[in-house]
């Protein structure tokens, strides 16, 4: 295949809203030492890039200005010293930047094989909420076979990925959601009980499925609103982690004396500034424990709706309205 030297990605000429995004023509990015370029067949979309779309989350230093954390599509070339991938290989990766857009160069280490039987709208669904699941509830908090875990806004991308994986790994699921049919969606895909935090208080909902107990993990995006309910759903040495805020960054009237009487473990991670190393080790754990899940169908990325590359500003707004169910996807059509 021919690399071409310029391609179609997502220009942002300043922040502010969706339709600040356009479609715009640019030179192929530098491909570093130990990076593969992919040509891009599909991308995910993802709450951290309406925040950078917003002027809210700038990129890493190095990484590129354009948005956009996951890819899937053929490997076109390799960097020097990138292993483990061949021009012509079919990949999923986790991009530190640059996914809306044609061509996209990332750390060979983030990248993954698609899953037997996956397409490239399927594949693209995957990195950004596999990778971050796993990090937090598996490697952070340590959840296992037997634990019980409260996954709060179980229906967007990051909620349909924990559950089916927690529930897959053994362990008890409830989750929260803001509507009916998006409690209905987290108990088909494995929660016990979903909890309609727009008509029930979660913490009396969770003490009284657990007998008074508790979770033993909280997964949180939500963060300063939710803070003092999650100390007091958690039962002893449990683990609160907090991945978002989405509920405000301040935490008020919260008591706190739970953390020292249930032994709590209060940790929180964002997955964008971690290290290669870091992110390349999430990888080995997903290639060794949720790979073959995926590929015997345990485990499925949910996706809500796949956009052409054109109606990205649309995608944007679907997301922030809050309405969708699992991933939105952009698919790139090529001649």
């Amino acid at each position: 295949m021919t690399v071409p030297t310029e391609m179609t990605y997502i220009d942002l000429p300043s922040p502010g809203g969706a339709e600040n995004m356009v479609l715009a023509r640019g030179r192929l990015p530098e491909l570093g030492a130990g990076e593969l370029l992919i040509r891009v067949e599909a991308f995910g979309v993802n709450r951290p890039d309406v925040l950078q779309r917003k002027g809210d989350y700038p990129p890493p230093p190095g990484a590129s200005p354009i948005l956009g954390l996951e890819v899937a599509g053929e490997v076109v070339e390799l960097g020097e010293g990138a292993t483990g991938f061949a021009v012509g290989d079919k990949v999923c990766a986790l991009a530190n930047g640059g996914g809306y857009a044609e061509y996209c160069a990332v750390p060979a280490t983030q990248a993954l094989a698609w899953p037997k039987g996956y397409d490239a709208v399927k594949a693209a669904a995957l990195p950004e909420t596999f990778f971050t699941v796993w990090a937090n509830v598996f490697d952070m908090a340590g959840l296992k076979a037997g634990e019980t875990i409260l996954v709060h806004g179980g229906s967007s991308g990051i909620g349909t990925t924990a559950i089916q994986l927690a529930k897959a790994l053994g362990a008890e699921v409830f989750a929260t959601a803001g509507s009916a049919a998006k409690c209905t969606a987290c108990e088909t895909l494995g929660a016990k009980r979903a909890i309609n935090y727009r008509e029930e208080d979660f913490k009396a909902a969770v003490l009284e499925a657990t007998g008074g107990r508790g979770v033993d993990v909280i997964l949180d995006m939500v963060g300063g609103r939710y803070f003092g309910r999650n100390l007091a759903s958690l039962a002893k040495d449990g683990r609160l982690s907090i991945i978002g805020f989405l509920g405000g960054a301040r935490v008020e009237d919260a008591n706190i004396t739970a953390i020292l009487t249930k032994r709590l473990n209060v940790m929180g991670s964002a997955l964008r500034p971690r290290t290669a190393e870091e992110k390349r080790a999430i990888r080995d754990g997903l290639a060794l424990r949720v790979w073959p899940l995926l590929e015997a169908g345990d485990v499925a990325p949910v996706i809500h709706a796949v956009l052409p590359i054109e109606e990205i500003a649309d995608a944007h707004r679907l997301m922030e309205e809050g309405n969708h169910i699992g991933k939105i996807v952009m698919s790139i059509a090529r001649d």
